[in-house]
């Protein structure tokens, strides 16, 4: 007897595709902020700082204009945990003002960089933007060029992906009406072309000088995954269609296997034991990843019947193991009885507890 799929999703899985919605949503309106405001922003600062007069006017009351001051370097503090060494460099300016501002250089090879050695300061929009020692210039960690990259990679990257929970969410109400497969063809293609476009995505902000070039460069990648997923979505479905049973030999087995799985249906020797052992003529439970203690072995009567995905339709609790789970249906004199395992280690149950009928 094969039990007969029910449709219908299961409790504890009714609550993704909602959850999806939401948090695609949510990232979708975070990119939307950083690439619409944060990023133009930042962008413009970036001009208008290169773009920037020296101040002319007394005391440089422009804030706009580029203001340097003299002042001499008290001391020097290196900030641990970075991997660029960073320093804070701390000050005492011409009118006795005392600051500090911080650097991404290493300072030892910086002979000028010392205790008391006279620096100049240029400040631009009250900000300390870089530091003359001498001939050398380092710019702060306040230097607003460039500073345009990161809220454009964070909103490319955080776009694509809240696109790719979008499409995966649409794609998992669509699939899930025709199939009660738990990781249909159409999820795992748009996760994939999804996860290809967030990391092309962050990779094009950091490779390209301009934000509209950035964004070509993502949406001519779109125009090239949707292409390629709408060559490969024919192969894919008619792959899958029809019956989904899985062709699996047993092993042979000559001595006992432990590895992850559990056996789920009304019976006494189901539970969450979190490991099986196989062996000849053995099936059986155990929380001992040694399969040495607390033994549940199940009955002779236990008879496989086909190998199968994973459906949203298994009980609650059912473990995925990382995409790679599989469901041996069985039954126990009538009664239905799922042993989940990995795809790797399902030919040793089939070998401890026979070939399926007709195989």
């Amino acid at each position: 007897m094969t039990p007969t799929p029910n449709h219908e999703a299961a409790p504890a899985r009714r609550g993704s595709t909602p959850a999806y919605l939401a948090a695609g949503a949510l990232f979708s309106l975070v990119a939307a902020w950083l690439l619409l405001l944060t990023t133009p922003d930042a962008r413009d600062d970036e001009r208008a700082f290169t773009a920037a007069p020296a101040c002319t006017a007394p005391g440089g009351a422009d804030s706009d204009c580029l203001r340097s001051v003299a002042a001499v370097l008290d001391r020097t503090e290196k900030e641990p945990g970075h991997k660029t060494p960073t320093y804070w460099l701390y000050l005492t300016e011409a009118d006795g003002t005392s600051t500090r501002t911080r650097i991404e250089s290493n300072l030892e090879r910086l002979p000028a960089a010392r205790p008391g050695a006279s620096i100049d300061v240029t400040y631009w929009q009250d900000q300390i933007r870089y530091v003359d020692f001498g001939p050398d210039r380092h710019y702060t960690n306040a230097d607003p060029r460039e500073s345009f990259r990161l809220p454009l990679a964070i909103g490319l990257l955080l776009g694509m992906f809240g696109a790719m929970l979008l499409t995966a969410a649409a794609a998992t109400s669509w699939s899930s009406r025709r199939s009660p497969r738990a990781f249909p063809w159409q999820v795992g293609l748009t996760v994939t072309g999804g996860t290809f476009l967030t990391l092309f995505g962050a990779m094009a902000a950091w490779n390209s000088d301009d934000i509209g070039d950035a964004l070509q460069l993502t949406g001519v990648a779109c125009g090239v995954v949707l292409g390629l997923c709408a060559l490969i979505a024919p192969f894919l479905h008619r792959r899958h269609r029809g019956d989904d049973t899985i062709a699996l030999e047993p092993s042979a087995l000559t001595e006992e296997a432990r590895f992850p799985g559990l056996i789920m249906g009304e019976v006494p020797y189901a539970g969450q034991a979190g490991y099986l052992v196989a062996g000849p003529g053995v099936l059986a439970t155990t929380p001992d990843p040694t399969g040495a203690f607390h033994r549940k072995a199940a009955p002779r009567t236990l008879t496989p019947l086909r190998v199968r995905p994973p459906y949203l339709t298994d009980p609650a609790g059912r473990p995925d193991y990382d995409g790679r789970a599989v469901v041996v249906e069985c039954e126990d004199n009538g009664v239905p009885v799922l042993v989940v395992t990995r795809k790797k280690d399902a030919p040793a149950v089939l070998g401890a507890l026979g070939p399926v009928p007709g195989e």
